[in-house]
């Protein structure tokens, strides 16, 4: 009888852990919303895409963990849909759905109360279930106090930051009247950075405010970053311009024209090398890209650390060559003299992996999982590639 007990008490811990974190409905979506009516429940969406990186990562990391699971599986009644199929596809149209994870906290009719997007740690995806719990701290209270008129600084500018996670037309309108607000004053780090997140395009109303506080933005970006941010996106219009969607195409003797009326002739010549890099890695033409970066990436002294670490990352997933790669190291080494962090460490630690340097790539696993801990983020993957040396 006490091997029983034992044996009982065992099967029950293994069934409730496999129960930890967050139960995901499975009928229709109709089927869902009536049952949170009943219940008089929100329904949590997590609207997704398969291809999604990020999508991938909560369901790794966060919609497990026991905490998550008890809040949101007491509170809401949570469903996933991929928005690329079958009734996804409408339900997209309907939330308008602009990017992926999206998580919608929708009523029992229907009606979406709530919403934000993208990787989100643990402790901030509670708050956000919490939020949507609070009517007055629900997105569509907060429009609703928007368009009533409320032009408060402090609720704009916290609007604005919730209205960039969630509706992009809705956020440009905030973000505009937080900037009415602070005519003639000094803006902040804070504010600049806010207005960078939305400058989408040179049609945005971000970039129209760019454009008019020019000077007071250069005081906290240099007249230098000012000047690189504003012809990076004139180079993403030029782009538009000329590359044909239907050909996958790009007229590179237009490009190179229109890029020299903003830049130099050896930058116009970079920014075509780089637009054309780009059209081949969009083809999965990889040997055409590797060639192509090899060429742009010469010389790395001007380069950006988050540029280089991009770069040395997306050749460990992409590129075999065994001096392509070593290639790839002295760019990751590059990035860590620049602004060392557990980032490109990790990135150094897998490509000396990649090479079959197993020493090096144990001494860079090591330093990238020490100072992520010190950051507090997930180096749950360095550790798989440190247990695998």
């Amino acid at each position: 009888m006490r091997k029983f007990l034992t044996l009982t008490a065992f099967v029950i811990s293994i069934y409730s852990f496999s129960q930890a974190g967050m139960k995901f409905e499975e009928p229709d979506f109709k089927t869902v919303l009536a049952k949170a009516k009943k219940e008089n429940k929100l329904v949590f969406l997590d609207a997704y895409a398969v291809w999604c990186g990020p999508c991938k990562l909560m369901v790794k990391n966060i919609f497990p963990l026991q905490t998550v699971g008890d809040f949101y599986n007491a509170n809401f009644i949570n469903v996933k849909i991929d928005m690329e199929k079958g009734e996804g596809i409408e339900l997209a149209k309907k939330f308008k759905i602009q990017g992926y994870p999206t998580y919608l906290f929708i009523d029992g009719d229907g009606n979406e109360v709530h919403r934000t997007m993208g990787y989100v740690k643990e402790e901030d995806f509670i708050q956000f279930g919490k939020d949507a719990l609070n009517p007055a701290g629900r997105m569509s209270t907060l429009v609703k106090r928007f368009e009533d008129g409320d032009r408060n600084p402090e609720f704009l500018k916290s609007l604005v930051e919730k209205a960039l996670m969630s509706d992009r037309d809705f956020f440009e309108k905030v973000l505009v009247a937080y900037y009415d607000t602070n005519k003639g004053k000094e803006l902040s780090k804070d504010d600049v950075n806010l207005l960078m997140y939305g400058m989408y395009s040179t049609e945005s109303a971000a970039y129209s405010i760019f454009k008019q506080r020019k000077t007071d933005i250069e005081k906290v970006l240099s007249p230098a970053n000012y000047k690189k941010i504003e012809n990076g996106l004139l180079l993403s219009k030029i782009y538009k311009n000329t590359y044909n969607k239907e050909t996958k195409t790009l007229d590179e003797n237009q490009y190179l024209k229109q890029a020299e009326e903003i830049l130099t002739k050896d930058e116009a010549q970079k920014a075509l090398l780089s637009a054309k890099a780009n059209i081949a890695y969009s083809k999965k033409d990889f040997p055409t890209w590797e060639k192509l970066s090899l060429e742009k990436y010469k010389d790395v002294s001007q380069v950006d650390p988050n540029e280089l670490n991009s770069i040395s990352w997306r050749f460990y997933e992409n590129v075999t060559n065994k001096d392509a790669l070593q290639k790839a190291i002295t760019w990751a080494k590059e990035s860590i003299n620049k602004d060392e962090g557990y980032y490109n460490t990790d990135t150094l630690a897998h490509l000396y992996s990649k090479v079959g340097d197993k020493e090096n790539a144990k001494i860079w696993a090591k330093k990238s999982i020490e100072l992520a801990k010190v950051k507090g983020e997930d180096s749950a993957e360095t550790q798989k590639l440190l247990d695998s040396l």
